[in-house]
């Protein structure tokens, strides 16, 4: 009997071998301590290069508070170890942005056992996609965020009406690290969504008709989200909301291109079926 080819297998997993639970944990263990391993030296650098990093993180803050007329800015500190707790976060951070290929490689690797072997094609493109959609979230809330955040939140700040008293912020290093890198990791979180929605689209998993009509929950999804990710104020949870809402419908757009394809090739490929002869009587 013929052997078929590669390209001709069957549409299923070619590696559909059962995994009990406690494999599966062993595999996501494992690609857990290479992702781990993979952003130890972005960490290293990092840290070698930490003023430097501290110096552009703080420069979205520093413009806002020279702006609004507030003074010379200082971050200050009450513990003597914060500082080196701050740096440790920053190194950290730094150190999973620049390792976010690896991590997304490892993430493939996690999954694609399940995969169909037309999909395992793919990990290259998913692989740039998704470093360049977290890469890409990360720099619009730097970019957008940062300065409209800390340019509405110091705003507060500055003399009371009867001019008696001043309203002068103390901004510590340590809280404002945790909120920038906060908000760093969760807006490129966030621009993850249209690559996981186009994989599940082009894996079949949904439709773009199933996705539009889920599109009513999902605003209400993204409030949460943007309500938990987010300081508890609304310019910020805006910020969030707009792209997460812009981003799944326009994962919608896309499912639907990738659905026309997927339509035309079936039809193709019905026209193309050979015809059997009626049996005659």
């Amino acid at each position: 009997m013929a052997t078929a080819s590669e390209d001709d297998a069957p549409d299923r997993p070619e590696d559909d071998v059962e995994m009990t639970f406690f494999e599966h944990i062993g595999e996501l263990r494992k690609r857990l301590i290479y992702s781990l391993l993979g952003i130890t030296p972005g960490i290293v650098v990092a840290w070698i290069f930490k003023e430097e990093l501290l110096e552009i993180l703080v420069a979205p803050w520093i413009k806002a508070y020279k702006h609004l007329g507030l003074g010379e800015p200082m971050p200050h500190y009450a513990n003597p170890i914060d500082p080196f707790v701050a740096y440790m976060k920053l190194a950290a951070v730094v150190g999973l942005i620049a390792a976010s290929p690896w991590i997304f490689f490892q993430l493939w690797l996690f999954i694609a056992p399940g995969l169909y072997h037309r999909e395992k094609r793919l990990v290259i493109p998913f692989v740039l996609v998704s470093t360049l959609f977290f890469v890409g979230g990360s720099t619009f809330g730097y970019l957008v965020v940062f300065p409209l955040g800390f340019e509405t939140f110091l705003s507060f700040a500055g003399n009371l009406p009867n001019g008696s008293l001043r309203v002068q912020p103390t901004i510590m290093i340590n809280e404002y690290l945790g909120l920038s890198l906060q908000w760093l990791v969760a807006f490129g979180v966030v621009f993850e969504v249209p690559v996981i929605l186009t994989f599940l689209s082009f894996a079949g998993v949904v439709t773009w008709r199933q996705l539009l009509k889920f599109g009513r929950w999902w605003v209400v999804l993204s409030s949460v989200i943007a309500a938990i990710l987010t300081p508890p104020d609304v310019l910020s949870q805006m910020l969030m909301l707009g792209p997460l809402i812009g981003l799944y419908y326009l994962s919608v757009l896309i499912a639907w291109l990738v659905g026309r394809k997927r339509d035309r090739a079936d039809k193709a490929a019905a026209a193309a079926e050979p015809v059997e002869p009626e049996a005659v009587d």
